[in-house]
């Protein structure tokens, strides 16, 4: 085999690699875009109400040590739901792998300091992933039918999660972030949905842990 027929099956080869990766990102993103059509709520006044609302983790603080927006507007939009009435109790879910790494625990001081009483937060501290946090609502705080509040890019992709392992999931957008961070997450966000059709509907991937049940009880422990 000659030198430039070599090259010339390397570049289609290329192509191809590029044209299939391209439509699975597409695909991916139109599926879960599609499906989630009428289940995600932007005004107050249209949102209906569920007894829980399950808030997605991420850091509080930026590498400068700014706070995160994306952070901030998720429990300002998690307080509004609790002061029209929209939710009654809240699970914060968030990744705690390490010691001096604590999401649930910062979304519970910052929706505290905003005068939502802490009896009612319930802290999730094995959310690594949104397919974690939403399974262990289900399987871990027992509830079938909750809100899902992130912003808009990430809360589609949470309620496809929902409905494809059969919960009553609806999304509450927070406002979104714009700027150099936004963008970065966004542009991430298409492989991240990729992976999610493949976890859900080819690897069935669970939570990387469940464990002992909690009880949603009047007043979280």
């Amino acid at each position: 085999m000659t030198r430039a027929k070599r090259l010339r099956i390397l570049a289609g080869l290329s192509l191809a690699s590029v044209v299939m990766t391209s439509a699975l990102i597409l695909g991916s993103d139109a599926l879960i875009e599609k499906t989630t059509r009428n289940e995600i709520f932007t005004e107050i006044q249209d949102h209906p109400e569920r007894q829980v609302g399950l808030v997605l983790g991420c850091s509080r603080y930026l590498s400068n040590g700014g706070e995160n927006p994306f952070f901030k507007n998720r429990m300002a939009r998690t307080v509004q739901l609790y002061q029209e009435g929209k939710i009654q109790q809240i699970i914060v879910s968030g990744d705690n792998s390490r010691k001096d790494y604590d999401e649930p625990s910062d979304m519970r001081d910052a929706l505290v300091e905003q005068g939502i009483p802490e009896g009612i937060i319930y802290r999730d501290y094995a959310g690594f992933s949104t397919l974690d946090s939403i399974v262990r609502a289900k399987e871990v705080f027992k509830q079938s039918r909750f809100i899902v509040i992130s912003q808009e890019f990430h809360a589609r992709r949470a309620v496809y999660i929902g409905k494809a392992r059969d919960i009553d999931v609806v999304g509450s957008i927070a406002t979104d972030v714009l700027g150099r961070h936004g963008i970065r997450t966004h542009l991430r966000e298409y492989l991240a949905r990729v992976k999610t059709i493949l976890d859900v509907h080819i690897l069935n991937r669970g939570p990387k842990f469940l464990g002992e049940p909690v009880v949603m009880t009047s007043a979280a422990l």
